[in-house]
């Protein structure tokens, strides 16, 4: 089974959400659970987190012999009893009521129910359907009919459906599905976009009267479990690869220079890019799973930004194929001539679509840099992709120095997670570079902890770079996180709007630096004032 999971929710009022939701993995099993707290209750927000711990808990040391389906009743009757006894006990009316939304994926089956108005939906072929039923009041659609803790007995709306590669399984609150009717969320889950970014679409989107806690899961399955004995045939990950050697009619050519992993190829006399396993993969679980992960993140980025890539069918061997194209990298490039300004922010606003693009996959691409950075060049201007996908993680993942140091943020030196932020950092440090040749802060070695002090403005190494140029690199490569840009909106305004864009100064810069005009300004009137105070003083001497 191979899946991506990403969740994520924001609270009405910014402070503290009455939702609670998980996923957890083992074996061929997945199970998320979402519970919205109502309002209406004290203790909702308890209770929408108490179901959730319980439901994922027992779930994992269910009776062998009880089917998902059962024990997914069970437990959720026992969690309805106990919420609702409780409450009587101590608060001496029903004060802990939630709904509940669960899924769980065993092989190729999707098993779940659902207790109140958190939907759940299963994603096909660009249709989306909806598994869960809402337990409301016909006329007054904010009123539960039927909650986890509202009566002594519950009975859930139950489903099972046969999954097939591709399907997404979607989970969210009312918050987003009173806000995103079902033909927008059709679309957001046919361009396969993390929860992360449904929400905060949602959330953006939300009028005043709609606004609600809001949460979401999603679940890409990219293979269910009945193709897992597939999936872990013991291809072979080929020893020595040699020119000629042909996999399922693809005939090597030759290697490229950064890997004698990665080949030219030719099939139907087409030429394709062929990136096969490492070798340490054969012995190495935690390797191969690696380019497994690279392999789906490859095979799933269909966007313009990117190469496609793709696996054969009936595969004999442990590799996947990409389109090649014929273009130096930037790095090559830059070997012979540096990039002009408008080729510059060109690549800029470039580098950060292609980022917006993985994040809504909640991926960051982790190793931005020239020799990843594809040059197409037409007549008049030049065009961009982005390559290797191998270091391509989920954000906030990483808190290791992976990537190349040159390009690191000062931060990930010091076990800060990968961000938009740390991104930005790197694609600073490519404009600085493309525009000046240099490095702002020298080549750093693999193993080295730099000591950054502020970088060289880059009009002294080029000065054709543009104030407003110089101002938006400056801020992408700054020491103090706190002060460049946190998000590849705020960057991608700025490249967009020169004009706008406010001059960029390094803490404890003198006012002489930070603004002439108004230094000798205030030194003419400073002066003037003391000369009109000396004659003051002198005629009343006389």
């Amino acid at each position: 089974m191979k899946v991506s999971l990403t969740s994520f929710g924001l609270p009405r009022n910014g402070v503290e959400s009455e939702d609670s939701f998980a996923v957890k993995t083992w074996d061929e099993t997945v199970i998320a659970v979402l519970a919205d707290g109502t309002g209406a209750a004290r203790r909702g927000k308890e209770a929408s987190a108490r179901i959730v711990e319980s439901l994922v808990s027992n779930y994992a040391a269910r009776p062998a012999s009880w089917s998902p389906q059962k024990a997914l009743t069970e437990f959720t009757r026992l969690i309805n009893h106990t919420l609702h006894h409780e409450s009587l006990l101590h608060d001496r009316s029903t004060e802990m009521v939630s709904t509940l939304s669960v899924a769980v994926i065993e092989g190729n089956w999707l098993y779940g129910l659902n207790v109140g108005d958190s939907r759940i939906y299963l994603a096909r072929d660009g249709k989306i359907s909806r598994l869960s039923e809402d337990h409301v009041d016909a006329d007054m659609k904010h009123v539960l009919r039927r909650a986890i803790g509202l009566s002594p007995q519950v009975e859930p709306h139950c489903f099972e459906r046969e999954l097939s590669d591709g399907d997404i399984a979607f989970l969210c609150s009312d918050g987003v599905s009173n806000v995103l009717n079902d033909e927008t969320l059709s679309i957001k889950l046919s361009q396969r976009i993390a929860a992360r970014a449904i929400v905060q679409h949602a959330r953006s989107v939300a009028t005043d009267e709609l606004l609600d806690d809001m949460s979401a899961i999603v679940i890409d399955i990219a293979e269910t479990g009945k193709l897992r004995a597939v999936s872990q045939l013991p291809l072979p990950i080929p020893d020595t690869l040699r020119k000629g050697d042909i996999f399922d009619g693809y005939e090597l050519v030759r290697p490229f220079q950064h890997s004698d992993r990665v080949w030219l190829a030719t099939k139907d006399s087409q030429r394709w890019t062929l990136k096969f396993a490492p070798l340490d993969a054969r012995e190495n679980e935690t390797v191969l799973n690696q380019f497994v992960k690279e392999t789906w993140n490859a095979t799933r980025l269909r966007a313009e930004f990117f190469v496609e890539a793709f696996v054969p069918e009936r595969a004999t061997a442990r590799y996947y194929v990409m389109e090649f194209v014929e273009a130096p990298s930037l790095k090559t490039l830059l070997a012979s001539r540096r990039l002009s300004v408008d080729e510059a922010v060109e690549l800029g606003r470039f580098l950060l679509a292609a980022s917006a693009h993985l994040l809504r996959l909640d991926l960051v691409h982790g190793d931005i840099k020239p020799e990843n950075i594809l040059v197409i060049s037409h007549y008049d201007h030049l065009r961009f992709k982005l390559i290797d996908l191998g270091s391509a993680v989920e954000i906030f993942s990483i808190t290791s120095r992976a990537g190349t140091a040159s390009y690191l943020a000062p931060e990930r030196f010091h076990g800060t997670p990968i961000s938009e932020r740390t991104e930005i950092f790197s694609i600073g440090v490519t404009l600085y570079q493309a525009l000046t040749g240099a490095f702002p802060y020298g080549e750093i070695e693999r193993f080295q902890t730099p000591v950054f002090h502020a970088a060289k403005a880059p009009t002294r190494l080029n000065p054709n770079i543009p104030p407003w140029l110089e101002s938006v690199i400056l801020r992408t490569i700054v020491v103090d996180p706190d002060l460049t840009y946190q998000h590849y909106s705020a960057l991608a305004f700025d490249l967009a709007n020169p004009a706008k864009v406010e001059p960029f100064f390094h803490a404890g810069t003198a006012l002489l630096g930070r603004d002439p005009l108004r230094f000798y300004k205030t030194g003419f009137f400073v002066l003037l004032a003391l000369t009109i105070g000396l004659l003051i003083k002198l005629l009343s001497r006389l």
